[in-house]
């Protein structure tokens, strides 16, 4: 059955470059980002690499943890982490999962049953659908899916507005409207009464429809 929105994100073990770990431990309390690539070496995955790197300070902000994926060893990893700083710009301060035989990919429903169990003598062609964002909660819910074309560099500016849009409505009965930044309006959500909402706006809202309520983000 496929992975879908509010699923539990499947728990694993595996070798990083940053040791062994436990995926829902290492998340610990706080959000996480998992982002695969279909192999090292890529030239659309460095560029990936190093910006997610460089945007690693505003994802810790926010108490979330990034942890990147590729089909190839541990060791590799290492050695494209130099590329990546090299070229970007940027040190790949976040772990780097090494899937060699497939498993986390399978896991994550990237991979079907029957692409083997091993990442020798595949191409990155051949893992052309290990190209997905996945965003986990602290309950370890994904929350959600983005998934790429190899050609297409992934818009991690985005993820990051995202994020910020689903910690906000986690903790605030409101939704975000269409290219939402911090620090705009946000809508009330049909859930909360009228009644509900003027406890909590006593300063009203703007509503062009009634079920279209619009109020400063709060704080």
């Amino acid at each position: 059955m496929s992975l879908r929105i509010n699923d539990v994100a499947p728990n694993f073990t595996a070798d990083t470059t940053h040791g062994t770990i436990n995926f829902h431990e290492w998340i610990g309390d706080g959000w996480a980002i998992l982002f695969s690539h279909p192999k090292d070496f890529t030239p659309v995955c460095t560029t990936e690499l190093g910006y997610m790197a460089g945007l690693a300070g505003e994802f810790a902000k926010r108490n979330c943890k990034v942890i990147g994926l590729s089909i190839d060893p541990v060791d590799n990893h290492g050695k494209w982490a130099g590329d990546i700083e090299e070229t970007q710009g940027h040190k790949v301060n976040f772990p780097m999962i090494g899937d060699t035989k497939l498993e986390v990919a399978k896991l994550y429903d990237m991979l079907p049953a029957e692409a083997g169990e091993s990442c020798e003598g595949r191409t990155a062609a051949d893992n052309a659908t290990v190209r997905t964002v996945f965003v986990v909660g602290p309950d370890k819910k994904v929350k959600l899916m983005l998934i790429y074309p190899m050609s297409t560099g992934r818009n991690f500016d985005e993820v990051l507005r995202v994020l910020d849009s689903m910690q906000l409505t986690a903790k605030h009965k409101v939704a975000t409207p269409v290219n939402w930044k911090s620090g705009e309006d946000v809508i009330i959500v049909p859930a909360v009464s009228d009644a509900e909402a003027k406890e909590k706006y006593p300063d009203g809202w703007k509503a062009p429809k009634p079920y279209l309520r619009i109020v400063p983000q709060p704080k």
